[in-house]
């Protein structure tokens, strides 16, 4: 037997659907238009077509995306936050590490506690570099408006958790990290605890560390562990998000 190297896809494909907060607009300059505007016709060009193009209109946090930590604030750790651009490299490429807690109910919090059982049903012991996935299977609502309010998140602690074990890279296969809009906000608003709005986002603040939302296809990939994710965002100047392809690399067996 020898093994082939395999990649497997866990982004979505960027469109417009239900399952976005905000509409994506493509305006396509087709391939007969795409020589008038060179000041030429499609006679002129080879097959009697010019070349396409296509202006996008979305948000950095559209689609599969990794969010800097300038989105959580201003600063990180007392100094300048880092920009989606100025992230490190290194940091988005490691070992992968699939925490399944499709247990959790949507709208609870994914605490501690957890992420340690699935730790140890993963038997798995966090280490600097690792690429945490938190595997909810809310992926399955793509394309539906309950993707967007139909999830767990994590908690402050539970990033704090992973980020103060050497974690640089947390990501999970639904709308965000932090638990839905409404139940925060709700919670907020029946105990006047700040602490309830984005406590994963905000734990940013303290440390840095960068977020892979809105993943796909955990389910597919061998195991727990076993692999390298490969996960770096588009470089926007100066923005707290970049739109991101993160890819599992492993080796399959195959015959000879």
């Amino acid at each position: 037997m020898s093994g082939r190297k395999t990649f497997l896809d866990l982004s979505f494909a960027t469109r417009d659907t239900p399952s976005e907060a905000t509409p994506v607009v493509v305006d396509l300059l087709d391939h007969v238009t795409g020589a008038t505007v060179l000041g030429l016709s499609p006679e002129d060009f080879p097959d009697g077509m010019a070349i396409s193009n296509e202006t996008v209109t979305l948000t950095t946090h559209t689609g599969t995306h990794m969010d800097a930590p300038l989105h959580y604030g201003p600063l990180s750790g007392g100094v300048p936050a880092k920009s989606i651009d100025q992230v490190p490299l290194e940091w988005c490429y490691g070992p992968g590490v699939r925490l399944d807690v499709r247990h959790v109910p949507a709208g609870d919090g994914i605490t501690v506690d957890h992420l340690n059982a699935a730790l140890d049903a993963a038997e798995h012991d966090l280490a600097p570099g690792d690429i945490v996935m938190l595997w909810t299977g809310a992926d399955a609502l793509w394309g539906t408006r309950e993707y967007l309010s139909t999830f767990p998140g994590l908690t402050g602690k539970g990033t704090q958790f992973l980020v103060e074990a050497g974690v640089k890279v947390i990501g999970i296969d639904a709308w965000g990290l932090d638990r839905p809009m409404a139940a925060m906000i709700e919670e907020y608003r029946r105990t006047g605890d700040k602490g309830a709005l984005w406590p994963a986002h905000v734990y940013g603040r303290t440390r840095e560390y960068l977020q892979l939302e809105k993943l796909n296809n955990l389910g597919a990939l061998p195991g727990a562990t076993g692999y390298d994710i490969s996960c770096f965002p588009v470089a926007v100047a100066g923005t707290g998000a970049g739109w991101t392809r993160v890819v599992a690399v492993f080796e399959q067996e195959e015959e000879d």
